[in-house]
């Protein structure tokens, strides 16, 4: 009877375990975080990024939209995040998002492009678990000089 026990234990247990580890091969979450020095709505050639911002990724369920997992990373000198994801958040919807600037002149988090939405599942035929996401950028409290003449030269190029 004992030996039973024994043998139950040593199957059931691990098995039991396993989902409580992380994942083995951890997920990268990257992007940038910039400045709309123009207030053009996009990335210009006279945008600037954000050193020091702050961003958050959050998982939803999918049927309830309640929180199931948050973390915050911080921008570097580049404007550039990186975040290691252990678990495969499979059927959730993950999210970046802008949480703050340390710009007073860039505080404004630009409609449109305040977040980003990242897959962090390993089931999506994805070899590589480096996920990047869309660049998200706060509006300058004023333009710049020189955003005029830039933004003309967008519109003449579209005709």
């Amino acid at each position: 009877m004992a030996r039973v026990f024994l043998l139950l234990a040593l199957c059931v247990l691990p098995a039991l375990a396993r989902p409580a580890r992380p994942g083995r091969n951890p997920f990268m979450v990257q992007g940038s975080v910039y400045c709309d020095t123009c207030l053009a709505g996009f990335e210009t050639s006279k945008t600037t990024y954000i050193a020091g911002a702050k961003v958050r990724l959050e998982c939803r369920d999918r049927k309830t939209q309640d929180l199931v997992y948050s973390k915050e990373g911080t921008t570097d000198s580049a404007g550039k995040y990186s975040m290691t994801v252990d678990e495969d958040h499979k059927d959730q919807i993950c999210d970046i998002m802008l949480v703050s600037s340390p710009r007073k002149d860039c505080k404004s988090p630009s409609a449109g492009r305040d977040r980003a939405r990242v897959i962090l599942t390993n089931n999506n035929g994805l070899v590589s678990t480096t996920r990047y996401a869309n660049s998200m950028g706060f509006m300058a409290a004023r333009p710049m000089s020189g955003c005029t003449e830039l933004l003309r030269l967008y519109q003449e190029d579209e005709d």
